[in-house]
């Protein structure tokens, strides 16, 4: 008998290809695709939370404490101020001009030919300086006529003074009538008094001469020349030879409006020296300082407006005559004060308000009251207090409870807290 070859069992068995239908091979790529998905989803969402993880576990925070901060709001930056202690002037501005105090046009006082100029147009005069000179020739010939004259007519006083001597005596002796000794006082006195007009002659004479050389009445500034040298000058031309401005000091004259004239009267009745600064007709450059000198007598009552005069030393000259400047009169100082930056501060239709820095680095509205603005700082009268921080740069962005990473200018930058 033949010996019969072992069973093959199912378990063992080797599946061959028929074993499988050919539906079966789309069921099995199309799972491969749907792992494959999941590996790439897992992948993505691994690299969006595992620095997030991280962070929490270097932090020692708990994961939902980490969560919390994820979804926090955003740290705005900004740039803040702190409002300070400070003195704050109060200043009335009113439009003025540069008015020298002494203008004078020089002229002669005597006719003749203009000889010689001793100065240049533009330069700077001292009171006395030599400027012109007028040809002296006729009036050095009147001035030897006069004296001349004046000698002859000494010469007759002299004789009739010893008539009168003679005549006093002769009269002691009953020789001569009285009459005639009168009648030699008269003469006598007619003789002074003629040599008194010939002092008289040579004095205007001599006068004369000194006014041949014309100087300086004041120190200052000369300008164009109006007359040129071989002209023939005459007491009663109507133009001048020469204007000379007086430059040093110098002022200027503005107004201000008659409901400030009570504080202005205020400080000028208790003997108070209030300074004035020029600036240019821009407001942005002070050009000099100088103190108020005199009020107007009356107010303009069709601008409503005093004019007020304040007087610059103008050493450096920086005032020029009928120059347009803004005074500002400084009426009142106020002293330790809060200030605050004028770009802190918010406006709208209803109030005033700044964004007020709190210590955990978030914002609150704060509503203020401005008083004196000078500058670029006003008063902060009320809702602030010197060393508060107040956003000033990036406003825009915030509301109230915003956090915020300030920056201040010469402080270290504050990092939020958490």
């Amino acid at each position: 008998m033949n010996p019969q070859p072992p069973a093959i069992t199912p378990d063992h068995a080797t599946p061959s290809p028929s074993d499988h239908p050919p539906k079966d091979k789309p069921h099995s790529s199309w799972r491969r695709w749907i792992w494959l998905l999941i590996i790439i989803v897992a992948a993505v969402a691994a690299y969006f939370l595992w620095p997030r993880g991280t962070g929490a576990q270097s932090t020692g925070g708990s994961p939902a404490s980490a969560g919390r901060r994820g979804r926090g709001p955003a740290v705005t930056p900004v740039v803040a101020v702190r409002a300070s202690r400070g003195n704050i002037g109060v200043y009335y501005t009113g439009l003025g001009a540069v008015t020298p105090i002494n203008t004078v046009v020089v002229k002669s006082r005597v006719d003749g030919q203009l000889m010689s100029v001793h100065y240049k147009e533009g330069d700077m005069v001292h009171q006395g300086d030599l400027l012109v000179e007028i040809d002296p020739r006729p009036y050095q010939v009147a001035l030897l006529q006069a004296e001349g004259q004046m000698m002859r007519d000494q010469a007759s006083l002299a004789n009739a003074k010893i008539d009168l001597t003679r005549y006093e005596t002769l009269l002691k002796q009953n020789a001569i009538p009285e009459q005639q000794l009168a009648t030699q006082h008269s003469t006598v006195s007619q003789g002074e008094g003629i040599v008194k007009t010939d002092q008289g002659q040579i004095d205007s004479a001599k006068l004369n001469l000194t006014y041949c050389r014309i100087t300086a009445p004041i120190s200052g500034r000369i300008g164009l020349r109006l007359v040129d040298p071989g002209n023939i000058v005459h007491a009663s031309d109507t133009n001048g030879l020469l204007v000379i401005t007086q430059l040093q000091p110098i002022s200027v004259i503005f107004t201000i409006s008659e409901d400030q004239l009570p504080a202005v009267l205020q400080k000028v009745r208790a003997g108070q020296r209030l300074e004035v600064d020029a600036y240019d007709k821009a407001m942005t450059a002070k050009i000099a300082q100088g103190s108020l000198t005199t009020l107007d007598n009356q107010i303009d009552q069709s601008t409503g407006t005093l004019r007020l005069r304040a007087t610059f030393d103008n050493r450096d000259h920086a005032l020029f005559p009928n120059q347009f400047v803004n005074a500002r009169l400084l009426v009142q100082e106020k002293r330790g004060v809060t200030l605050l930056q004028n770009a802190a501060v918010q406006r709208n239709t209803q109030t005033t308000y700044v964004y007020l820095v709190k210590p955990d680095n978030t914002v609150t509205i704060r509503q203020v009251e401005v008083g004196t603005t000078e500058g670029d700082e006003s008063e902060i009268t009320s809702g602030l207090a010197p060393g508060d921080m107040v956003v000033m740069t990036g406003v825009d962005k915030l509301q109230e409870g915003s956090k915020v990473s300030p920056h201040v200018a010469g402080e270290k930058a504050h990092k939020p807290s958490r």
